[in-house]
């Protein structure tokens, strides 16, 4: 018997608001479920395994992700802008109603110190898109260069998500980390490329 897609998307919203927005990587099973309001013969006829579950849930985000990164470049004037348009987009995936206090694959590799295979698969595609869509968009920025940026950008990237799980501390901005990557831009040739 066939899963209805209502039900599919039950499951994956469980999962969001479960795993990624309620931080718990290890909620068990019956939890997501309880959440879904479905059973676990129902899990596991559309997904197989929590693991595939949570991989779907990821593969969603991406998705997600990528579209509100593409409608921030999309609204960039400049080549820079375009390239810097991936820290913009943090905020905006953020204040969405599926937004988490971080990033759901860092929060993923994070609490499995030995992901499933399939984890591990939507993890490293996520990163593996991250760094290829920075480096197609910082080429006509920092010429060849840009692989060496990308490496700094992905570094500012996580250390943004990372610093969201820190409290705000008063008188003091967010950090300002589009600003440091401009920094990084202007001085793209301190990196050894």
């Amino acid at each position: 018997m066939a899963t209805r897609d209502s039900t599919r998307t039950r499951l994956l919203d469980a999962v969001d608001e479960v795993v990624f927005a309620g931080g718990d990587t290890h909620a068990p099973v019956d939890v997501i479920l309880d959440r879904a309001g479905v059973s676990p013969a129902t899990l596991y006829r559309a997904y197989g395994s929590k693991d595939d579950l949570v991989a779907a849930a990821l593969d969603r985000r991406h998705a997600e992700w990528l579209e509100v990164w593409e409608a921030a470049v999309a609204q960039a004037r400049t080549d820079r802008d375009r390239l810097l348009a991936v820290f913009d987009a943090i905020d905006t995936f953020r204040t969405r109603s599926t937004g988490a206090r971080w990033c759901a694959f860092l929060g993923t590799a994070a609490g499995h110190a030995e992901p499933a295979p399939v984890l591990a698969a939507a993890v490293r595609h996520e990163t593996e898109t991250l760094r290829a869509r920075l480096l197609d968009l910082a080429e006509p920025v920092v010429g060849p260069a840009a692989p060496a940026v990308v490496e700094a950008l992905v570094l500012l990237y996580s250390g943004e998500l990372a610093m969201r799980l820190r409290p705000v501390v008063r008188g003091i901005d967010r950090p300002r980390t589009r600003d440091l990557a401009g920094v990084i831009l202007d001085r793209a040739d301190l990196l050894g490329a």
